[in-house]
């Protein structure tokens, strides 16, 4: 295997219009594993500091330290994974090494006891999660690149990232109860017994997962790529000199831009708050008693991520196909906006249900986003190599990805700030009204912003069904000729 310059005029493939179901639900399975891992990670992550005495402060470092390797490893891996001549073509053998990392690192960096001192386990834990995010990058970021790459047909795009997110969401439904078994005395002596049990079962199940699109996803045999070509291996220099010009050109196309600035407005301002509904549902609606809200805290997770499935994604798919994918986003996020409204009503003390009630409505604003995104970042691919005649699906990809890890990490430390900010007070169980009617007002205000900033920008996207196939059919034009 190794790593060259992308042949400028490569020989494309004819187009494919249908990819059978076996492929997508084998790509999807994948999306279950890159889904399921910080779903389950975001579960666990309480426990260092509630089941192992960790500082905030150490627990805040935990969180970004790892980003600033992803900020450096992401754009590398898409450069490598682009670059790659292999007779199991460019994605295949790293999704394959990046699932074995991720899932053993994954249960290494679980073992961890209370009998150690706070230091060991930050030290101990910081590096085994740093090895984990390598191998999630080795992993996700050529997996992601071969969605890209898996059709040429416009709303065959839409179709397999329909079915990938659909099965990705079972992830968001099983990782709530998580918490409960980690909790359940019946179950475990401590949450930190039970984190080092069920981190083996999860890093094995995913592991597994993740290996499913390298062995069954159908992928170019790319080792006769170069031959006949003028190429020459560069320098260190000359590589990474390469690897800047193409995160240029990739940051400069415009409808990308356009579809970055929407993601990471709308995500971010979701995840910004998004643990609000916990202490929603534990203050406000139960004062303070854990084991009075009882299973609802999971309920909520796990009715969200049904109703993503069941409603959302197959709605999206059908609209995405009737009106074009801009428009299903501006229809599907103005959706979401009515349901975050609803909130300040349906978080009530009295009746727990009506806080079901908007949840068909909210996540229409989540629910949509990878699918209609991910599928424009294939059409968007094929902008860029009529402008640019090369092939960059695996630095799209891992730009695109590496600005939601960002701004996640972002909306982390702002989702403390705005805690700060309200009044709420960890260290008491009845919160002042005042806290938690500013919860409450953040829970539906700061993901409002960020969504009515992301239809904003949206409503110039251009890059619509007619455009995409007059692409496609310059891009096939120039093939023949070569």
């Amino acid at each position: 295997m190794t790593t060259e310059a992308v042949a400028i005029h490569a020989p494309a493939e004819a187009p494919v219009i249908g990819i059978p179901m076996s492929q997508k639900i084998a790509f999807g399975l994948g999306m279950l594993a890159n889904q399921m891992f910080p779903a389950a990670l975001s579960i666990f992550m309480v426990i260092l500091v509630q089941g192992l005495g960790m500082s905030p402060i150490l627990w805040g470092l935990i969180f970004f330290l790892p980003k600033l390797v992803d900020a450096i490893t992401d754009p590398i891996m898409g450069y490598i994974s682009d670059r790659t001549e292999s007779r199991w073509g460019k994605r295949r053998p790293y999704i394959f090494i990046g699932a074995i990392v991720a899932g053993l690192s994954y249960m290494a960096m679980w073992q961890l006891s209370a009998e150690d001192t706070q230091m060991y386990n930050f030290w101990y834990f910081l590096a085994w999660s740093i090895v984990f995010f390598i191998g999630m990058t080795i992993f996700s970021v050529p997996y992601v690149a071969m969605g890209y790459e898996m059709s040429k047909d416009y709303h065959e795009r839409t179709r397999l990232m329909a079915v990938a997110q659909w099965i990705g969401q079972w992830a968001w439904v099983i990782a709530p109860w998580f918490w409960i078994i980690l909790y359940d005395p019946n179950w475990f002596a401590s949450a930190a017994e039970g984190a080092r049990t069920v981190s083996i079962y999860v890093g094995f199940a995913c592991m597994a997962l993740a290996m499913v699109p390298a062995f069954f996803c159908h992928s170019k045999d790319t080792s006769e790529a170069s031959k006949g070509a003028d190429q020459l291996r560069g320098s260190l220099a000359e590589t990474f000199s390469d690897l800047f010009r193409g995160v240029v050109i990739t940051l400069k196309n415009k409808p990308f831009q356009k579809i970055c600035i929407a993601t990471f407005c709308i995500f971010n301002a979701f995840n910004c708050v998004a643990g609000f509904a916990f202490f929603i549902i534990v203050y406000y609606m139960n004062a303070g008693d854990p084991v009075a809200a009882g299973n609802w805290p999971a309920i909520f997770g796990s009715v969200s991520a049904l109703c993503t499935c069941f409603l959302v994604i197959p709605v999206v798919n059908w609209m995405a196909q009737r009106f074009g994918k801009r428009q299903t986003f501006l229809i599907t996020q103005s959706i979401s906006l009515a349901g975050y409204a609803m909130f300040w009503w349906s978080f009530s003390p009295a009746n727990p249900y009506l806080m079901i009630l908007p949840i068909p409505l909210y996540v229409f604003g989540i629910g949509s986003l990878f699918t209609l995104m991910m599928s424009m970042t294939a059409d968007i691919c094929d902008l860029d190599e009529l402008e640019t005649y090369q092939r960059r699906e695996g630095l799209f990809g891992a730009i695109y990805w590496w600005m939601v890890k960002f701004g996640a990490a972002f909306a982390g430390l702002l989702s403390g700030l705005i805690l700060s900010v309200v009044g709420f007070d960890q260290t008491v169980t009845v919160q002042s009204d005042s806290a938690l009617e500013g919860l409450r007002a953040a829970f539906i205000l700061v993901p409002a912003i960020g969504t009515l900033i992301g239809i904003w920008v949206m409503r110039s996207y251009d890059l619509d069904e007619a455009r995409a196939r007059e692409i496609r059919d310059a891009l096939d034009a120039r093939a023949a000729q070569s």
